[in-house]
């Protein structure tokens, strides 16, 4: 009995390549790395070697459990995304459409509080230290000027 290949597999809300091994058709995910996803399969008992296509439904279900409950299933803190939050002081991995909320909810946080990185976002500015002299520089270019060119006139 022979069974189809699924070209497109549908997984926490991310239309994955079926195609791919199954750690890296996990890593399509935003917020998973190629070494959560091997992590992630070794915790669901899938062979990573298999393509995402050829897994049962069964298997797929246990692929999402793992990543709805990465500490139950023993996944290493350091490999989470969101270690000793700000608001719970909790240990969790954020996926998907979470990741990208809640990084803009930090960024907000922290312009509130006027912290150093908050001032420099709200401004527009560097947040990491970088030079800001010469690099960066967005629109009209300062200082240098062209001459303007003076029109050719006819003898």
């Amino acid at each position: 009995m022979s069974k189809e290949l699924r070209y497109i597999v549908r997984l926490y809300g991310t239309g994955l390549d079926g195609t791919k091994k199954v750690p890296y058709a996990l890593s399509d995910i935003r917020g998973i790395g190629i070494n959560l996803a091997h992590v992630i399969a070794r915790n669901a008992k899938v062979d990573p070697d298999d393509r995402l296509g050829d897994l049962t439904d069964a298997e797929l279900r246990k692929i999402e459990d793992v990543l709805r409950n990465t500490s139950v299933y023993g996944i290493p803190v350091q490999m989470l995304n969101r270690r000793r939050d700000p608001r719970t002081g909790e240990d969790h991995h954020l996926l998907g459409p979470d990741l990208e909320l809640e990084g803009k909810e930090d960024i907000e946080l922290m312009k509130e509080i006027r912290s150093w990185r908050g001032v420099r976002h709200s401004l527009g500015l560097r947040v990491r230290g970088q030079k800001t002299r010469t690099t960066g520089r967005k629109g009209k270019a300062i200082g240098v000027s062209k001459k303007q060119r003076e029109a050719a006139t006819a003898p």
